[in-house]
C-alpha cells in the first residue's frame, strides 16, 4: 500500500481520498477550511496537516482537487506548497479541471525539483466520485503515470495517459464541450416538444430508446422538464470550464461557435443569480 497525501476536500475531493483510506492506502489530507479535514480524519482515520507542504512530505503520491487555477497555484508553489514539500522521485497528481497552461507550469517546476507530475483531471461529478467510479484523463510522463494509476483506480474505473503535461485538461476541455453541447441539443428539443404540444416526457421515453440517447438525456431530461435544477454540476463550474476549453481551442485554432454561444447563455444564467444551479438549466 502506498503513502499518499490528498489536497482538498470538496465535494470531489472528499469521497476521492476516502476511497483511498478504504483500499488501504496511508492517506494525510489537507484543506483550506480545517473543519473539512477534522470531519475527514474523523471518519476515515488518517493524519491531518496544518499546510499542503507538511502533507505531502513522507507521500510516494501526492493527489489534489482544488478549484480553478488561481486555487492550484496557492496549494502547488511557495514555501507551503505541495512542491516544497515533496521529496525526490516523489509523483503529484492534480485532479483539479484546470487549464493546459498552469499544468505546463507546474510540470516544469517539479522537473526542476526531481518530482514526477501528472494533470489528470476528471469526469463523472459528485456520484462518480463518491461510486469511486471517475474517468480520470492524464497528461504527463508514462513511468509517473504508471506509479499513480493502480492507486488512481481506488476511486476511477478509466484511468488513460494521453499524452506529455497539459494533455489531460485539454482533453477535459474536450470532454466539456461536448457535454454542453449534448445539453443544449435536448434543452433545444425538449422546448420543441412543448412549444407542438406533446408530452415531453413521452418524447423522451421514445427517442431515448434510439439515437437521441446520452448520458445527458437518461440523467437530465426528467429534471430539466420539472425545472428541477437544485443538484449537480453548478453553472459556475461549467462557466469555467468553458471558459478554459475556449481559450485553449483558439491557441490551436480550433473553431468552436456553438460552445461560446453556449458559454453566453451561462454567463446570463449566472447575471440572475444560478451560479449554483445544475449546468442542464
Amino acid at each position: 500500500m502506498a503513502n499518499t497525501a490528498f489536497i482538498g476536500l470538496g465535494v470531489m475531493g472528499y469521497p476521492m481520498a476516502g476511497h483511498l483510506a478504504k483500499a488501504g492506502h496511508k492517506v494525510t489530507v489537507y484543506n483550506r477550511t480545517a473543519t473539512r479535514a477534522r470531519a475527514w480524519v474523523k471518519q476515515h482515520g488518517g493524519r491531518m496537516a496544518a499546510t499542503p507542504a507538511q502533507a505531502a512530505q513522507e507521500a510516494d503520491v501526492v493527489f489534489s482537487c482544488v478549484g480553478n487555477d488561481d486555487h492550484l497555484r496557492e496549494v502547488a508553489f511557495g514555501k507551503n506548497g505541495i512542491l516544497a514539500g515533496m521529496k525526490r522521485g516523489a509523483v503529484y497528481c492534480d485532479h483539479t479541471t484546470a487549464s493546459a497552461t498552469i499544468a505546463r507550469e507546474i510540470d516544469d517546476a517539479a522537473k526542476k525539483a526531481g518530482i514526477g507530475f501528472l494533470d489528470g483531471p476528471v469526469s463523472g461529478g459528485q456520484a462518480g466520485a463518491e461510486n469511486g467510479v471517475l474517468t480520470v484523463m492524464v497528461g504527463g510522463n508514462k513511468g509517473h503515470f504508471d506509479v499513480a494509476a493502480p492507486i488512481i483506480k481506488a476511486y476511477a474505473r478509466a484511468v488513460t495517459l494521453l499524452g506529455p503535461a497539459g494533455a489531460g485538461q485539454v482533453t477535459k476541455a474536450i470532454n466539456q464541450t461536448c457535454i454542453v453541447g449534448l445539453v443544449q441539443g435536448l434543452a433545444e428539443g425538449l422546448a420543441f416538444a412543448q412549444k407542438a404540444g406533446l408530452d415531453a416526457k413521452k418524447v423522451v421515453g421514445v427517442i431515448s430508446k434510439g439515437a437521441a440517447q446520452s448520458w445527458q438525456m437518461d440523467n437530465r431530461a426528467l429534471t430539466m422538464i420539472d425545472d428541477k435544477f437544485d443538484f449537480g454540476f453548478a453553472t459556475r463550474w461549467m462557466y469555467k470550464d468553458l471558459g478554459i476549453a475556449l481559450a485553449e481551442a483558439k491557441k490551436c485554432g480550433a473553431l468552436m461557435p456553438a460552445t461560446a454561444l453556449v458559454n453566453q447563455f451561462y454567463a446570463q444564467l449566472l447575471a440572475v443569480g444560478g451560479e449554483r444551479w445544475d449546468s442542464s438549466c
